[in-house]
């Protein structure tokens, strides 16, 4: 699971670790629990509670408009988490992170003005 940080909030040294830590530790206990194999919906929802338990705050499926010519448009994408107003969280339910995977997160940082930190 790679961080993605907000260029607007960024997170630096120990505390970005401590988060990150904190993150990769709530979706290996979740993955611990569930095993493989189900969907991702299934998987975010349970991401959603394990990081409320740990008081983490959390925003589920964010909006993320396009900004074009000066107008916020509606295209259907949403973040699935986003942690801490600072890290997105993507999820995925696949053997293989694909090309198409990579490309999607791309789109997603450059649109919502994120910057990858680690």
């Amino acid at each position: 699971m790679d961080s993605i940080v907000n260029s607007k909030f960024p997170v630096v040294g120990d505390d970005a670790d401590l988060l990150t830590s904190n993150i990769i530790g709530a979706a290996i206990e979740v993955h611990r629990a569930l095993g493989p194999g189900l969907l991702e919906s299934a998987y975010q929802i349970c991401l959603l509670h394990e990081l409320l338990l740990r008081q983490i705050k959390v925003e589920s499926q964010k909006f993320l408009p396009i900004l074009y010519k000066n107008v916020m448009i509606d295209c259907g994408y949403r973040l699935d988490l986003v942690v801490e107003n600072q890290v997105v969280v993507e999820i995925k339910s696949v053997s293989a992170v694909l090309g198409v995977h990579e490309s999607q997160l791309l789109s997603y940082l450059k649109l919502g003005e994120y910057r990858v930190v680690f």
